[in-house]
C-alpha cells in the first residue's frame, strides 16, 4: 500500500508538470466578498486552511474551473492541512468501490465500471480524486443514487416512505425540505415556473416542489455525508479541512447544501466559493455576485 501510494504520488506529479507546462498559468481573479476587495489566490488559501468545510462551487462545463478545483487541493496540501476530499459527483452507492481502488485493491478501469462516474470524469474529477489518492487522503461519494432522486422527481418524498432498510442507508435520515424559503424560490426561477393562473399553474407549481424535493434529497444526503465525514475525521484526531465539490446551485448564497450543513455542524466554519467563468477579467463588477459566498472566483471563459 506505501509502495503504491509512493509510485501514484511520482506518477501524479510528473502528470501534474506536463499539464503545467501544457496548459500554462491558470487565469483567475479572487474576489473577497467579506473585505469588498479583489484579493488572490494564495491569499484566499490562507483563508481556506482555517476552515472546517470549504465548498466549491463549480461551473460542470468549463475546463478552468477543474483546473482550479485541483489548485486548491495543492494549495491546501502545501500548507500541511489534512484534507477530506468529498464529490457531488459519486453517489453513496459507489462508496465501497471507490474504497477498494482508493486502498489499490480494485483497478482503476473496474471501478469506473461500478460506479457510474460523470462523462467528463477523466478530465474534469479524475485529477482530484488521484492527487487525494496521492496525498492518503479520504474521498466521500456524498450524493443520493440519480435512481432515487429521479424516483422523488416523479412522486414526491412519499416514495422514501416504500425503501428497504438497505436503500434507506442511500439518502439522509433527516430531510427537510420547506418550500417557500429564499432557496425554493431560486429553484422555481430557475426552472422558470411562471405560469399563467388556474388549473395548469397549480400544476406547474406541484411539477416544481416535485423537482425541489429531489433537489433537496440530494442537498440533505451531501450535507449528512459531509457531516458524517467531517466528524470522523476530527474524532480520529486530526484538523480536518473538508473539501467538497458541487455545482455551484447547491452551495451558492449559502443555501442548499451548505445550508444543510450548518444545521448539522453548528459549530464548523464553513467557507463557500462560487467560481464563475467570464469573458473578460479586466472588466468586472461583482455586484450581485457579492452574495454567492464568501469568495467569487472567475476564471477565464475557454
Amino acid at each position: 500500500m506505501q509502495e503504491r501510494r509512493h509510485l501514484l504520488a511520482f506518477v501524479f506529479a510528473l502528470g501534474a508538470s506536463l499539464t503545467l507546462a501544457a496548459q500554462g498559468y491558470l487565469p483567475n481573479r479572487v474576489y473577497d466578498t467579506h473585505r469588498g476587495a479583489f484579493s488572490d489566490f494564495e491569499t484566499m488559501a490562507v483563508d481556506l486552511a482555517k476552515a472546517d468545510v470549504v465548498f466549491v462551487g463549480e461551473q460542470h462545463d468549463d475546463p478552468n474551473t477543474h483546473r482550479l478545483e485541483l489548485a486548491v487541493l495543492e494549495a491546501l496540501a502545501r500548507r500541511g492541512r489534512s484534507v477530506i476530499v468529498s464529490l457531488e459527483m459519486f453517489e453513496r452507492d459507489a462508496q465501497e468501490p471507490l474504497e477498494h481502488f482508493l486502498m489499490g485493491h480494485m483497478a482503476e478501469d473496474e471501478f469506473l465500471k461500478v460506479s457510474r462516474p460523470w462523462p467528463r470524469y477523466a478530465t474534469d474529477y479524475k485529477p482530484l480524486v488521484d492527487f487525494a489518492v496521492s496525498k492518503d487522503w479520504p474521498v466521500v461519494a456524498a450524493n443520493v443514487p440519480r435512481s432515487i432522486a429521479s424516483e422523488v422527481a416523479k412522486g414526491g418524498l412519499e416514495v422514501l416512505q416504500q425503501k428497504s432498510a438497505d436503500d434507506r442507508k442511500l439518502f439522509a435520515a433527516e430531510l427537510r425540505c420547506p418550500v417557500g424559503d429564499d432557496y425554493f424560490k431560486r429553484f422555481a426561477e430557475a426552472m422558470g415556473s411562471h405560469p399563467a393562473p388556474g388549473a395548469a399553474a397549480d400544476e406547474a407549481r406541484r411539477t416544481t416542489e416535485r423537482y425541489y424535493y429531489s433537489q433537496c434529497v440530494k442537498d440533505e444526503t451531501m450535507a449528512e455525508s459531509i457531516a458524517q465525514a467531517f466528524t470522523a475525521g476530527r474524532s480520529a484526531g486530526k484538523q480536518t479541512t473538508l473539501v467538497h465539490f458541487n455545482g455551484a446551485f447547491h452551495s451558492d448564497y449559502r443555501q442548499g447544501t451548505a445550508e444543510r450543513v450548518a444545521r448539522r455542524l453548528k459549530d464548523a466554519r464553513i467557507l463557500v466559493i462560487s467560481v464563475k467563468p467570464v469573458a473578460d477579467l479586466d472588466q468586472l463588477k461583482p455586484g450581485d455576485d457579492k452574495k454567492l459566498g464568501d469568495f467569487v472566483v472567475y476564471t477565464l471563459k475557454k
